[in-house]
């Protein structure tokens, strides 16, 4: 990347693999070198703008999250913010962007030519001479192109590939062991009742309502069963030395999410943590997963780009999207590490679907030359027809599932008993991501001390204002005239710490 002055430059790292680490090692080396001026960093959602926010702390480039505007408070190096804010606004954006700004597109798959976020984000950052476009898969299931990705025929160019199997082989990120489960499913189709093996060849719809059927928590011989046995492998991970590993089930709703939770309560005697994309306090319950030592999560929507949960190290797929970026942002959350610790196996249990079973080995052959095969069976026995490679497709009335009978069948590929590869030395010019997390920097973050300076000058002046009668407003103005601020949203630190002084003063004198 030391060549590059100037347009695009797309970094494919395998979900997993650690983006944020190169992005901001290139920033805090352009900022120390006044190539650029600003660092703004484009995210999916705003809890990743925090992440980003806290990630960037650590190396001491300090980012507000969540901003309104690109042009950073004092005592901060740029902003993080959602692609929807910037597309709600882009003028704006626009407006205040010059060249001298380091755009990074974190997940920038999610930006599609002539839709609202791609038109938003070019014409915000069009005057920026540097976007550094990052994704773990850099393709859009509707197979738009993504605003500065280079492709040939079709196919994206990346500027830098850092595959699954690279990470793998270098003990940056876990292999991962899939174990479908197949079996006996029955379900009424209109007056019929169907049944069949994910081994027979079905039609798109018989095919979609297999699938449900195999992930319906209504048949305790099915998706119930694979829940008490993923939870048994959870059961000897844990006994085996990674005493707090944790398991995620990844369901379809959130109707389908609380059965899936009441199941597991029933066969581990803990009720497990649910996390909805609908709850407000969704972001607040995975990080006190992440932290915790509670055995299982139950998610939905939550769990795709940015979500961190090292110690994952079990999970059941139980949601109805097949699509690969999906399959491939789910496996992406079994492969982190934990700093000290090797990159022993992760287990996820999926339905033997030929889609699924399709996304997975894609997934081996990657790993082909990294992990051996449990055994010599024919290594295309995966592969399927065209005609049963369908997508699941919207459901009919008269649709019941009826009885199951499942069980894990043979490990898709990995050793179930044996150790992953050796971590190996990164060679000079290897993908970064590979070093390790420095320590954290002591104290909070400049984003969340900000926080709690402005929260601290918010209650302090309603104090004073019960004191002295004086509005918000006149005690607001006092302060900023004071302190030499035009704005509460631009004031530095240290001139909030100033005014919090001030404020402790006022409240003293009148005592």
């Amino acid at each position: 990347m030391g060549a590059w002055t100037d347009g695009p430059f797309l970094i494919s790292a395998a979900p997993g693999a650690g983006k944020t680490r190169p992005a901001l090692e290139l920033a805090r080396t352009l900022l120390r070198e006044r190539a650029v001026q600003r660092v703004a960093v484009i995210c999916p959602t705003t809890p990743l703008t925090r992440q980003w926010a806290a990630a960037a702390a650590r190396l001491g480039i300090h980012l507000a999250p969540d901003a309104a505007a690109l042009r950073p408070p004092r005592d901060f190096q740029g902003v993080a913010v959602t692609y929807a804010r910037v597309a709600t606004a882009a003028e704006r954006w626009a407006r205040q962007c010059s060249a001298g700004t380091l755009v990074i597109a974190d997940e920038a798959h999610h930006l599609g030519e002539e839709l609202a976020w791609g038109t938003g984000f070019v014409r915000a950052f069009g005057s920026a001479a540097r976007w550094l476009l990052l994704s773990g898969t850099p393709f859009r299931s509707d197979a738009a192109p993504i605003p500065g990705v280079r492709y040939d025929d079709g196919v994206v160019v990346p500027d830098i590939t850092y595959t699954y199997a690279d990470a793998v082989r270098e003990g940056i990120c876990r292999p991962v062991t899939f174990i479908p489960y197949d079996g006996v499913l029955q379900w009424r189709s209109g007056d019929d009742v169907v049944e069949a093996s994910f081994a027979d060849a079905l039609d798109g719809r018989e095919a979609a309502r297999r699938y449900r059927t195999a992930i319906s928590v209504d048949l305790p011989d099915g998706l119930p069963r694979i829940l008490a046995a993923a939870h048994a492998k959870l059961e000897e991970v844990r006994a085996g030395g990674h005493r707090d590993a944790g398991g995620l089930v990844v369901a379809a709703d959130s109707i389908h999410a609380r059965a899936i939770a009441a199941i597991l309560k029933a066969v581990t005697g803990r009720a497990p943590t649910v996390v909805l994309h609908t709850d407000a306090r969704a972001a607040e319950k995975l990080a006190a997963f992440t932290r915790s030592t509670e055995r299982w999560i139950v998610a939905v929507n939550m769990v795709s780009e940015g979500v961190d949960i090292p110690r994952l190290r079990v999970g059941v797929y139980a949601t109805a999207a097949k699509t690969p970026l999906i399959f491939r942002q789910i496996v992406g959350r079994f492969v982190r590490t934990l700093q000290g610790r090797p990159a022993d196996m992760s287990w996820l249990y999926l339905p033997g679907d030929p889609v699924l079973q399709a996304h997975a080995n894609e997934v081996e052959r990657e790993l082909r030359h990294v992990l051996r095969p449990p055994s010599e069976a024919d290594p295309d026995a995966l592969d399927e027809r065209e005609d049963r490679r369908e997508t699941e497709r919207s459901e009919q009335p008269a649709f019941v599932p009826v009885a199951a009978d499942v069980a894990p069948q043979l490990a898709l590929f990995g050793s179930p008993g044996g150790a992953a590869p050796a971590p190996a030395v990164i060679a000079p010019g290897a993908m970064p991501a590979a070093v390790a997390d420095p320590a954290p920097a002591a104290g909070p973050a400049a984003f969340e001390r900000r926080a709690l300076l402005r929260d601290k000058r918010h209650r302090l002046v309603a104090d004073l204002r019960r004191n002295d009668g004086r509005s918000h407003a006149e005690i607001n103005r006092w302060l900023n005239r004071s302190c030499g601020i035009r704005r509460v949203e631009d004031a530095s630190l240290d001139q909030l710490e100033r005014s919090i002084d001030l404020l402790l003063g006022a409240l003293s004198a009148r005592r």
